[in-house]
């Protein structure tokens, strides 16, 4: 039986809402991403209750930056899991946008026109200056998914999933950079099967 694996992007951020390119730049939680992220919580453990699975049996892996951490602290507190008793994993760190991190996309339109079209022309292979591209990314996600052998919960972010669901469903990569990820559920792969909760 192949594993099963829960993905969760963590709760919302400012800059979530104001459309800032976040990467690897720390920023913390909103109100209303706590509040996602307990959601999240809840329909993990809901999930482990319907299911007969045990939560104690999973592996728990979280980005090291603070906004997956405190996702994945609210996450095993509504599971009833000591809040601190996980795996900080740095290849789950976002894509990085390199000096582009803490910009609108309007705000770097009115900077280099010509780089802000690069990148819509070829969303998934362009590199933003000091950056990843998505194609890179996936490169580094796969590397870590092929690692994978037992059933865990995962809290990473929106650039990780979206690779993901190309690596795990055989998306095209073309479609990929421009999947919305929602903060308030929770996906649950098994084999090629993915389910939302």
């Amino acid at each position: 039986m192949s594993p099963t694996m829960i993905f969760i992007r963590h709760g919302e951020t400012p800059w979530n809402v104001e459309g800032r390119l976040q990467g690897q730049r720390e920023v913390d939680m909103s109100d209303v991403g706590r509040d996602q992220a307990r959601r999240n919580g809840r329909a993990v453990k809901a999930y482990f209750e319907a299911s007969g699975r045990d939560p104690e049996s999973f592996a728990y892996l979280a980005s090291p930056m603070r906004r997956t951490c405190e996702t994945m602290r609210l996450v095993r507190t509504e599971i009833g899991l000591d809040p601190t008793a996980f795996e900080r994993r740095d290849v789950l760190r976002e894509l990085t946008f390199g000096e582009w991190e803490g910009s609108t996309l309007k705000e770097l339109k009115a900077q280099n026109r010509r780089l802000v079209r690069a990148r819509r022309a070829d969303k998934w292979g362009f590199v933003p200056p000091g950056g990843e591209s998505y194609a890179g990314l996936s490169r580094r996600i796969a590397g870590w998914l092929e690692t994978m052998e037992g059933d865990a919960v995962v809290v990473t972010h929106g650039g990780v999933l979206r690779v993901l669901r190309g690596l795990l469903f055989s998306a095209p990569s073309g479609c990929l950079p421009v999947r919305p990820i929602d903060q308030d559920r929770v996906l649950v792969v098994q084999g090629r099967l993915g389910t939302w909760l």
